[in-house]
C-alpha cells in the first residue's frame, strides 16, 4: 500500500484502478460526495445521473467549491481547461466500484444493519460505542439504498477497524446486491413489522426480503436477530439455510442470548440489567424508551461479535443522546415554566 493511500482516502492511482477510468493524474481526495452543494475542499465528486437530475450539470460548481477531482462519463460543457476529471463509462457503476474497492482494501470488521424500524438508531449507537474503542465509520444519516450504500463504503478509510452500514429496502431483491457489496461479518435485523406493506403481500414476504441480507454475510459470520419478534423463527431458518452457523437472539425472551433481565425506566433513560453473550452487564441508557433498550441489546451483541469490549460499550451508552428526528429532546422555556419536546418527526412508520 502506497503512503498516499494510507494518508488520503483516495488518490488518482487507486481510483483509476478501482473504476477502470482515465484522466488527470496526481490528485488526492479526503472525502467522496455526489452532491455539489455539500462539497468540502479535497472531496472526490461523482456526477451521478438520477431520474430528476444529472450531476454533470453541477460538475463545474463542485470543482469551484474545491473538489479534488470529478468522476464523469463525459466532459461537461461547463468544465473548461485542465480540470481534474476521471472519465468512466458509467458514473453509478464507478461509485459501486469505489465502494467495493474500499471494502476490499480494509481489514475492518463490518456490521450491516437492516430492519423495519430502528435501523438508523441502532447503526448510530454502534458507531457511537465502537469509535470510542478504535477507528470506526458508519453510514451517514439514512444512506441505505442503491447509491447510499456504495457512497458510504467509498468513504471508508483503509485503516478502519470497525465499519457499520445501514441497508434498507422497499421491494424484494433490493437488499441482495447491497449486502454482497458490503460483505458484512455481522448482520443485525432489528425487527420485521408491517412497514412497506404497499409493496408486499404479507409480513412473511417482508421477512423474506430482510433475510436477503444473509446472502452477503462472510463465512463464519454472525446473525443477530430479535428473539421477541414474531418473525424470529422464519429469519433464523433463512439464516441457517444461507449457511449461517452463529445466530444470536436479543430481547426479553428466555432463550435470548443477549437478554434484558430487568429494565428500570425513567423520563431520562433506562437502567438495564442484562446478560450479553454470557456476561452479566448493568448499564445506563441515556435515551428513554423501551425500544432503545431493545436496540442496545442488539448493539452490545454486535460489539461482542466483532471482538469489541462489551463492558466499555455498555458504559458508553449512557453518554448517547437522541438523534435528530429520532427521539431528540428539546427543553422549551416559556413564561411560567418549561416543557420538553421529544422530536420523533423523521418517520412515521405504521
Amino acid at each position: 500500500m502506497s503512503p498516499s493511500v494510507e494518508t488520503h482516502l483516495w488518490n488518482s492511482e487507486a481510483a483509476i484502478a478501482a473504476t477502470g477510468g482515465f484522466g488527470a493524474p496526481d490528485w488526492r481526495a479526503d472525502g467522496v460526495s455526489i452532491d455539489s452543494r455539500d462539497i468540502a475542499s479535497g472531496d472526490l465528486f461523482i456526477a451521478i445521473k438520477g431520474p430528476r437530475f444529472d450531476g454533470h450539470k453541477f460538475t463545474a460548481d463542485a470543482l469551484a467549491a474545491g473538489a479534488a477531482c470529478a468522476v464523469v462519463d463525459h466532459r461537461p460543457d461547463s468544465v473548461v481547461g485542465d480540470a481534474p476529471l476521471l472519465e468512466v463509462p458509467d458514473t453509478m457503476v464507478a461509485l459501486e466500484d469505489l465502494g467495493r474497492a474500499a471494502r476490499s482494501r480494509t481489514a475492518a470488521k463490518v456490521i450491516a444493519v437492516t430492519g423495519s424500524v430502528g435501523k438508523t438508531g441502532t447503526k448510530e449507537a454502534l458507531r457511537f460505542v465502537l469509535e470510542d474503542q478504535a477507528p470506526a465509520v458508519a453510514s451517514r444519516g439514512s444512506f441505505n439504498n442503491h447509491w447510499g450504500v456504495p457512497l458510504s463504503l467509498s468513504r471508508m478509510p483503509a485503516d478502519t477497524a470497525f465499519g457499520v452500514f445501514e441497508i434498507g429496502m422497499n421491494h424484494p431483491g433490493e437488499i441482495t446486491p447491497l449486502t454482497k457489496m458490503v460483505r458484512p461479518d455481522v448482520v443485525v435485523i432489528t425487527n420485521v413489522e408491517s412497514v412497506h406493506s404497499a409493496y408486499f403481500d404479507s409480513i412473511d414476504a417482508i421477512a423474506d426480503a430482510k433475510a436477503e441480507i444473509f446472502s452477503g454475510l462472510n463465512e463464519g459470520g454472525v446473525a443477530i436477530l430479535n428473539r421477541d419478534n414474531d418473525q424470529y423463527d422464519r429469519l433464523a431458518a433463512a439464516a441457517a439455510q444461507a449457511g449461517v452457523q452463529t445466530i444470536v437472539g436479543f430481547g426479553e425472551h428466555a432463550e435470548a442470548v443477549a437478554r434484558a433481565v430487568d429494565i428500570r425506566a425513567d423520563s431520562e433513560g433506562s437502567d438495564v440489567d442484562a446478560m450479553i453473550c454470557g456476561q452479566d452487564i448493568t448499564y445506563r441508557l441515556g435515551q428513554p424508551g423501551r425500544h432503545w433498550v431493545m436496540n442496545s441489546l442488539a448493539v452490545l451483541a454486535a460489539v461482542d461479535a466483532v471482538g469489541g469490549d462489551v463492558g466499555r460499550a455498555a458504559a458508553e451508552l449512557a453518554n448517547m443522546r437522541g438523534l435528530k428526528g429520532r427521539g431528540q429532546r428539546h427543553t422549551v422555556t416559556m413564561p411560567g415554566g418549561s416543557f420538553i419536546v421529544i422530536d420523533e418527526s423523521y418517520n412515521a412508520s405504521p
